[in-house]
């Protein structure tokens, strides 16, 4: 068996949950900066990701794994309006006393920083996994 295509697989995945991470931090420190107006705040952003396709082909008479895993797509701004606050003495108030913030939901954040932090747990883990049948793999071989 190829450990190497376990090891890519997990990598793959632990980078997108890496770029999750990064995202969902760039969104919460960003969720209290203000704009001047409405068109100039800070828009949120997600990870679009994508599961790659695993293949098999046959190799020096082999059957081998390649592929496999995940890739980032694309990492978009999110369609959610501001969040308007009613202050009147903020430089960036409009005539009506309104300032605009970014439309960042607070708890939806923090279940996306859980659920990436726990997969990437969970690729970690996979990893170790292989790794270890690769060590039993060659403690087999050497006796």
């Amino acid at each position: 068996m190829d450990f190497n295509s376990a090891f890519a697989i997990s990598a793959s995945g632990m980078a997108v949950e890496k770029m999750r991470l990064d995202v969902t931090a760039a969104n919460i420190a960003n969720m209290h900066s203000a704009a001047a107006n409405a068109g100039g705040v800070y828009r949120p952003l997600q990870v679009v990701s994508q599961a790659v396709p695993l293949t098999f082909a046959r190799k020096f008479g082999q059957l081998v794994a390649a592929g496999g895993g995940a890739r980032i797509v694309a990492v978009e701004p999110q369609a959610v309006a501001p969040r308007m606050v009613y202050e009147p003495g903020h430089p960036y108030a409009d005539a009506k006393g309104f300032v605009a913030y970014p439309g960042v939901n607070h708890t939806a954040e923090m279940v996306n920083l859980n659920t990436a932090l726990r997969a990437y747990e969970a690729n970690v883990a996979a990893m170790s996994a292989a790794k270890a049948m690769a060590a039993h793999a060659l403690e087999i071989g050497g006796k």
